[in-house]
């Protein structure tokens, strides 16, 4: 009686040829069994077939009507096509198949049909770990081919906070803009150099979220607590004075802001300096750490990033830090080096 209650409400606030052919679809225990398997997980028709022990035929069957009456979606994966449970009807729909769900669900004919629906994910698992099995060796190398290197690399800045305004100080030519543009709110391109800024506006044209600036990263064109982040990407050697673009970087900095450094330690490759206008021979750790402290940073942490495979470099390092404070000893930031 209850039951016949709850449907009789449903029935008062809903389409009536709608709710009838939902309730006819429902009305083959098999469809119901069927729908309670795919409610969790993703099935194909032989797999059903398995689970329920019934024909192709059969289950393909069941599958239409279910369709037709708006009880179940598919997709094509490769060569296979997976069902799954679809409650779009609207709160009517979901509540019908609550009902459904209540009446079938502790059943014995349900139970069985779990233990043989795990039997059948397991198939699944088991042909994944024949796979890495075989292949721990070679993975690397494997996934390099089909993927490349930095795939991972990049994905991981989907985990910046979507509304943050970075900048990119020292910008260049823009590589490092267009890799940030799509996981942030906006992208600010700083550089001293107008035709490196040329060469960024070509590559940033389609990006409407990437703003680019000229001006000296020790005196930059950005507000006070204007940015989120702030980035300095192999360009703090070729400054005159480090430490006081960390302090400007540290000036524009919003509470709790980040900075990310990364540039070389120190080396002796003397003719870099003639060559491609290095102001410094990399930095040590105590050197960015001093500077990082002064301009009001703390949380820092610095590492020496592994090199990659037939680079000619002197060896990388990054360091991160948050910005808790504003400086007041500007004169000593911009004397020491």
């Amino acid at each position: 009686m209850y039951l016949n209650i709850r449907i009789y409400g449903l029935m008062s606030t809903t389409a009536l040829p709608s709710l009838l052919d939902s309730l006819s679809a429902l009305a083959d225990p098999t469809r119901c069994r069927m729908l309670l398997l795919i409610e969790g997980h993703e099935l194909t028709v032989s797999e059903l077939c398995e689970v329920l022990q019934s024909p192709q035929s059969t289950v393909s069957r069941h599958l239409k009507t279910l369709a037709d009456a708006g009880w179940v979606v598919s997709r094509r994966d490769g060569t296979s096509r997976y069902y799954s449970l679809s409650l779009e009807g609207g709160g009517a729909h979901r509540e019908l198949w609550t009902l459904t769900r209540e009446q079938i669900g502790g059943g014995a004919g349900a139970a069985q049909d779990a233990r043989r629906l795990e039997a059948v994910l397991a198939a699944r698992r088991e042909t994944s770990q024949r796979f890495f099995a075989s292949s721990a060796d070679q993975w690397d190398r494997l996934r390099e081919e089909l993927f490349g290197r930095e795939f991972s690399m990049r994905a991981l800045l989907g985990l910046l906070p979507r509304d943050w305004i970075v900048a990119d100080l020292g910008c260049g030519t823009g590589s490092t803009l267009t890799v940030l543009a799509p996981f942030v709110r906006s992208v600010i391109g700083v550089d001293a150099s107008e035709e490196m800024l040329s060469a960024a506006r070509a590559r940033v044209a389609d990006l409407p979220n990437v703003e680019l600036r000229r001006g000296m990263l020790e005196s930059l064109p950005l507000g006070d607590a204007e940015v989120d982040a702030a980035m300095l990407m192999l360009v703090l050697h070729h400054l005159a004075s480090p430490a006081r673009a960390i302090a400007e970087a540290a000036r524009a900095l919003g509470p709790d802001g980040r900075i990310v450094i990364v540039d070389m330690t120190p080396h002796d490759r003397e003719e870099y300096r003639q060559q491609m206008g290095h102001v410094w021979l990399g930095f040590s750790e105590d050197q960015m750490r001093r500077w990082l402290v002064q301009a009001g940073f703390d949380d820092i942490r610095f590492n020496q990033l592994p090199a990659a495979a037939g680079v000619r470099g002197p060896a990388l390092f990054a360091v991160s830090a948050t910005h808790r404070q504003r400086t007041t000893d500007n004169q000593q930031l911009t004397t020491e080096n």
